[in-house]
């Protein structure tokens, strides 16, 4: 399984929350160059400078916003590792679900179950797509099956081989 090829959990949630920052800079980056270039005047520079000034202002909000969820994510992850003592598909979707509710909590009962489903829901569908893409690489890994020796195809044992005709076994016997 991927999950045994990760960091140890108090190192494990210091590299996802560094991962997911780098990934929402980088993400966050593109969009706002996009959306920097198509707000800005007419132009080519000025299309360029508004691209780059969105991209400054915006691009680390959205890269601590996703630190922020991956750090809470893998935060409970590990607890629930901890807890349960033992690391399955479940710990994830519960870590999602958790985190999405909590992230929310400023907006009232309502938002957080909402969220909370939504990130539960989103969490085991990655889990599931996960789980049929190992399932479905691992068959071609799998040792094929030996052929199996049919006693008919090998005639009868009591016969004995030979090249001759059997008119020839029949003389020297």
């Amino acid at each position: 399984m991927e999950e045994y090829a990760r960091e140890p959990c108090p190192y494990r949630i210091v590299d996802d929350c560094g991962g997911a920052f780098a990934m929402g800079c980088i993400g966050g980056g593109v969009f706002q160059a996009i959306k920097g270039f198509r707000n800005a005047p007419s132009g080519i520079s000025r299309r360029l400078v508004g691209s780059m000034t969105a991209i400054k202002t915006r691009s680390p909000v959205i890269a601590g916003n996703f630190a922020i969820w991956g750090g809470m994510f893998s935060t409970i992850d590990c607890t629930l590792v901890h807890l349960r003592k033992k690391e399955d598909p479940w710990n994830s979707i519960i870590s999602g679900a958790a985190t999405g509710g909590i992230l929310a909590a400023r907006n009232g009962i309502p938002a957080m179950a909402g969220s909370a489903v939504i990130g539960g829901v989103l969490l085991a569908l990655i889990e599931g797509v996960g789980i049929l893409f190992t399932r479905i690489s691992a068959d071609q890994f799998r040792n094929p099956v030996p052929p199996t020796e049919d006693p008919a195809a090998l005639g009868d044992p009591s016969s004995n081989f030979s090249f001759g005709t059997s008119s020839n076994q029949k003389q020297y016997q």
